[in-house]
C-alpha cells in the first residue's frame, strides 16, 4: 500500500532556512531570474567565504567583478559572434547568456583582499573575512 504525503512548504521554509542559517544576510537575494542566473554555490571556511558560479565554455576575460557599498556584482556579457561565411553553423543548442548576480556582503569580508579565478568553467571568488574576525578555538578556565 502506498501513501500519498502532501508537500508542506511550512516545513520547506524551514528546512532552507536551517541550511542557510550561517550565510550572510541577503546573499543571492537579488532579485534575478534563477533560469537566467548561473547557479552558485557559497561555502565558509574560518577564513573566508567561497563562491562558486557555474558558468562553463566563457572567456575568464569576460567576467566582471565590483563590490560597491557592501554588494558583490558578478556579471558576464556575450560577446556577439560573426559567423564566417565559410564556416555556416547547421545547428547552434550551447546557450552563453549575459548575467549579472549580486550578493550583500557583510562587515566579516575584507573586500580589499577579494580574489577570483576561473578553472574547468567554475569562476571561484574567494571572499577572505577580517582578522578580526576570525575564529579560534578558545577553551574556558573553571574557577
Amino acid at each position: 500500500m502506498m501513501t500519498h504525503v502532501k508537500n508542506n512548504p511550512v516545513y520547506f521554509g524551514n528546512l532552507f532556512d536551517e541550511l542557510f542559517n550561517n550565510i550572510p544576510a541577503n546573499w543571492g537575494k537579488d532579485g534575478q531570474n534563477a533560469l537566467s542566473s548561473p547557479p552558485a554555490n557559497i561555502h565558509e571556511t574560518a577564513d573566508a567565504y567561497h563562491v562558486e558560479l557555474n558558468v562553463p565554455g566563457r572567456n575568464k576575460e569576460d567576467f566582471s567583478i565590483k563590490v560597491d557599498n557592501g554588494l558583490l556584482t558578478i556579471s558576464y556579457e556575450k560577446k556577439e559572434e560573426t559567423e564566417k561565411k565559410e564556416y555556416r553553423t547547421i545547428r547552434k543548442e550551447f546557450s552563453f547568456r549575459s548575467f549579472k548576480r549580486s550578493f550583500s556582503l557583510d562587515e566579516k569580508v575584507d573586500t580589499t583582499a577579494i580574489q577570483a579565478k576561473y578553472e574547468n568553467g567554475v569562476l571561484l571568488v574567494l571572499l577572505p573575512k577580517k582578522e578580526e574576525v576570525k575564529s579560534a578555538p578558545k577553551e574556558i578556565s573553571v574557577l
